[in-house]
Order: structure tokens, then C-alpha cells, then sequence
């Protein structure tokens, strides 16, 4: 299993995650984090004290699938958080291995 995670524009973040959905990717979580990708707009801009300058509002979307299912969810995720056609970079995306995956709560052998 792998941990994949992507850090996008947030206006690209709906349909990521609705591509994602509709390719049967549904167990993933979002958030609102700050970094240092390159601003569609000024507008994004903002400045801040704790990261020592400029930074834009992102977003991190993550999710834990199979090892043969690591290029279709990379495939999406860099094909529809694409912003326009900029050559720039608009986000990227680190995989990485998941040990375990355990659930929390549910049935279980370990009852006392």
C-alpha cells in the first residue's frame, strides 16, 4: 500500500476530488494548509510572520491506496489539478509506503 499526497491550488481542489470519486477513490481527507507554490494571481498572495514571507493558501489532499493503483490516482490528480496551461508547477504529489493500515473501533478479535 501507498500514502499519496498532493498539494494543490485550492481552486482545483473540487475537481480533483470529485475525479477522484468518480474513479472510485472516495476514502481520502483534505486540508487547508499554507506553502510556497506559485500564485495564479497576486491576489493569492499573503504574507506571514511564521513562514518568514510570501505564502498561498493550498490544499492537502491524501489518501492511501494499492501499489497498482498509485499511477491511475497520480494520473488524475496531476492531469485535473492542472492550472490552465502555465508553465509553471501547480502542485505536487509525494507517494509513499503505508507499513500498516489498521481500522479504529469496528469488530474485533482482541475483545476482552
Amino acid at each position: 500500500m501507498k500514502l499519496v499526497k498532493a498539494f494543490i491550488h485550492h481552486v482545483r481542489a473540487a475537481d480533483v476530488v470529485q475525479a477522484l470519486a468518480d474513479a472510485g477513490y472516495r476514502n481520502l481527507t483534505l486540508q487547508d494548509v499554507r506553502g510556497m507554490l506559485k500564485p495564479i494571481t497576486e491576489n493569492e498572495r499573503d504574507y506571514t510572520a511564521d513562514a518568514g514571507g510570501l505564502v498561498i493558501s493550498e490544499v492537502r489532499l491524501s489518501l492511501v491506496v494499492e501499489d497498482e493503483e498509485v499511477d491511475a490516482v497520480t494520473s488524475i490528480i496531476r492531469t485535473v489539478g492542472r492550472v490552465g496551461h502555465h508553465a509553471h508547477v501547480c502542485g505536487y504529489i509525494y507517494v509513499s509506503p503505508v507499513e500498516q493500515a489498521l481500522p479504529i473501533g469496528g469488530p474485533s478479535d482482541l475483545a476482552p
